[in-house]
């Protein structure tokens, strides 16, 4: 019996931040071995809010890099541009015939970022989520690495799937599969460096908010520095009245590689001048490897390209017989 099959994606728009990795992309990294993984870069997601079509496929090709210098290994994984596939698009477009439109109203996500765009927000903000549903069942996956805020994504997925199915196939012979959530636990919502309340985001208006994954040395010592901290002196976890308390000894109990208990007992009796320092070398260390590996990487473009060519094969081998069975079931007259 061969791997479970895994998929998950990143949007290529701004930098990728310390929450990006620790929430994802160290998690698959962990876990590569044990399954088949399917990585891609979700460049068709991220036209849904204003971007600058001057950076988009640059982008798409550092993220693609990024996750190669975070140790994701080809040997276990096939790395792919969404956009590249254009089983993607299809399958979203059959799917959204099928979908109620009260399903998408009901997303939280697009409750929040449709009140931030007002009366410019697009349709796509509000379809993505079945675009979404499309790039996880055409590669039939058995489990999806989600974070906490991804869950109702990842049911509305099944419930899609779940409505084809009833509508169009059957008990003994469904036609897509229904996957289940895989959500890592420890370091699964890193916060924001200026609010623990709010999770680290790329669209936070202010830089100082996250840690990115290819901040020079200097920058992130000023970060570290400037973020929000409170007054009580000693530093313990799980307290709800000392949200960065809680998160900046997480972080750095997952960069450090120690147990929740030796932390604790370590930073019971420190200040923030104290930890602070601690925090910063820790972090500048964790990700110097990660840095190194990305520039060599885009040193050889030709590499890239490689790795992106192959990657989309690999990845059209899945996705095309998925959408023409998907097709056969809705009644399309498929080419001969």
């Amino acid at each position: 019996m061969g791997k479970q099959r895994i998929l998950s994606g990143i949007q290529p728009t701004g930098e990728l931040h310390l929450g990006n990795y620790l929430g994802a992309i160290r998690n698959w990294v962990e876990i590569q071995q044990s399954y088949d993984s399917y990585l891609f870069m979700a460049d068709l997601h991220a036209i849904t809010v204003p971007h600058d079509p001057n950076v988009l496929a640059e982008n798409s090709r550092r993220v693609a890099a990024l996750y190669l210098a975070c140790g994701i290994d080809l040997n276990h994984a096939t790395i792919f541009v969404q956009s590249h596939v254009a089983a993607h698009a299809e399958l979203a477009w059959l799917f959204m015939c099928i979908t109620p439109l009260n399903w998408l109203e009901d997303m939280i996500q697009f409750k929040e970022k449709a009140v931030k765009q007002g009366e410019n927000v697009g349709a796509g903000l509000l379809c993505y989520p079945v675009l979404q549903a499309a790039d996880i069942l055409l590669y039939e996956p058995d489990k999806v690495p989600v974070g906490e805020d991804q869950k109702q994504h990842l049911e509305l997925t099944r419930d899609i799937a779940a409505r084809l199915n009833y509508q169009f196939g059957s008990e003994e012979q469904p036609v897509l599969k229904l996957p289940d959530p895989m959500i890592r636990k420890e370091g699964a919502r890193v916060m924001s460096l200026t609010d623990g309340t709010k999770k680290m985001s790329k669209s936070d208006p202010s830089d100082l908010s996250r840690i990115n994954l290819l901040d020079t040395p200097d920058q992130i010592a000023h970060k570290i520095k400037r973020c929000k901290t409170d007054s009580p002196r000693g530093l313990w976890f799980d307290d709800a009245d000392r949200p960065e308390c809680n998160n900046l000894l997480t972080l750095y109990m997952i960069l450090s590689g120690q147990t929740k208990e030796v932390v604790a007992t370590e930073c019971q009796d420190m200040g923030w001048g104290q930890f602070k320092p601690l925090l910063t070398e820790t972090m500048i260390g964790a990700l110097k490897p990660i840095q190194d590996k990305y520039h060599e990487i885009m040193d050889e473009p030709g590499y890239l390209d490689s790795v992106l060519k192959q990657g989309k094969e690999k990845a059209e081998a899945i996705a095309n017989p998925t959408l023409a069975k998907v097709k056969k079931a809705l009644g399309y007259l498929l080419p001969s």
